[in-house]
Order: structure tokens, then sequence, then C-alpha cells
């Protein structure tokens, strides 16, 4: 829901800046790859050692790499499949790092196994909702619906809440509970929107197979 709104006027304000980095002469594909560094470092940094505030700020200055890449290849008129594979995998990776990294913060000195399998269940169902649609957009069904919890809320719930619980090491007292909150949002959320997803792919292969033999029986009777 987020990726309608947020995209387009994150778009409009960073189109100067993808403009700028062009003129510098740097490519899509290495701002793709210098946001992902820099998303997984944050992460797999800070958030095991429990620094929720300062890994926050770091992955929230390379996350918009997501954003800028794709203005600058539209910008330069070089948007190819090759970028939109390289953009979609390697934001699969940067969603494994930052739930990795709450995953390693709970089986170690957060100590708490019932969030560290949560933290785990939140990196998988990302990357099942993400497959649900892409899986079923390679068979030829359009996936028509948005689901209640994808990437872009993913990420929002995630980092405000885990920035705003990292304030707990700057004296802030019980403002840490807001990450296992968020953890538990995003799990739920996720699960729904997967059955969403396989709701739809349903229904929709189910239309598509009884158009594909009406279209078969109508070919059949005409000839």
């Amino acid at each position: 829901m987020l990726n309608k709104y947020a995209r387009a006027f994150f778009t409009r304000v960073l189109t100067p800046f993808a403009a700028f980095l062009l003129r510098r002469g740097v490519s899509p594909d290495a701002v793709t790859l210098t946001g992902t560094a820099g998303v997984v470092a944050g992460a797999l940094v800070f958030f095991p050692r429990g620094e929720f505030f300062w890994g926050t700020i770091v992955i929230t200055l390379f996350v918009f790499s997501d954003l800028v890449d794709g203005n600058m290849a539209r910008q330069a008129g070089i948007s190819s499949r090759w970028g939109a594979f390289l953009d979609s995998t390697l934001d699969r990776v940067a969603d494994a790092a930052i739930f990795g990294g709450f995953t390693l913060w709970y089986a170690g000195e957060g100590d708490n196994n019932l969030l560290a399998a949560v933290a785990v269940f939140c990196l998988a169902s990302g990357q099942v909702v993400s497959y649900t649609k892409a899986r079923g957009e390679a068979i030829g069904l359009p996936v028509a619906v948005n689901g209640l919890v994808e990437r872009a809320e993913r990420l929002v719930i995630t980092l405000v809440l885990a920035g705003l619980a990292g304030f707990h090491n700057f004296g802030v007292p019980g403002i840490q509970i807001l990450l296992p909150i968020a953890l538990w949002v995003v799990a739920a959320g996720s699960l729904v929107t997967i059955v969403q997803r396989v709701v739809t792919v349903r229904r929709e292969s189910a239309e598509a197979d009884a158009a594909a033999q009406a279209s078969a029986r109508g070919s059949e009777a005409t000839s």
C-alpha cells in the first residue's frame, strides 16, 4: 500500500540527486550494489549488538538507493531486464540481512528464542511474499492484489520501531518493547499477505484455465 504513494513522492524528491550521480558518471548498478552493501553492513554490524538506533540510521541512509537507481535508469533511458533483476534480487538480500540481524540479537545477547523464531519467520515470509507474486507473474497471471504488508510496509514498520527501540540505550525506559511489537506485526501481516496472494493466484489461474478451455471448445466447434 505504501509503495503506491511513498515511491511516487520520494521519486520526485530524489530526481535531482539521481541526475547529479548520472552527471558524475555513476551507473545505476553501482548505486544498487552500494546501497545493498550499506544495508547489509548496517544490519549485521549494529543489530546483533543491540545498537538498533544507529543500525536504523545507517540502513535508512542506504535504503533509498532502491529508488535512486531506478530513477537514474529512467533518466538515462537505460532501463533493462538485467537492472530489474539485479534490483529485485538484492532487495531480498537486504531484507534477509535486516531480519537476520534481529535473529542474531535475540539468539545471542537478547536471549529470547521466541523472538528469534519470529524474526526468522519475518525473514522467510518476506521472501515468500515476493516469490508468490513473481511466480504467479511467471506463469502468465497478473496477480492483481497489493496485499496487506508488502516490502515498503515491512521496512517502515520494522525500521521505525527498531530505531525508536534503540533509544533504550540512551536511557529511555521500556521503549525496547517496540521492536518485538514490530516483529509480531510484520510476521502477522506477512502471513495475511501470503494468503491473499495465494488465493488471488488460485482464482486467476482457475479463470485462465476456464477461458482456455472455453476457447478450445469454441475452436473445435468451428472446425
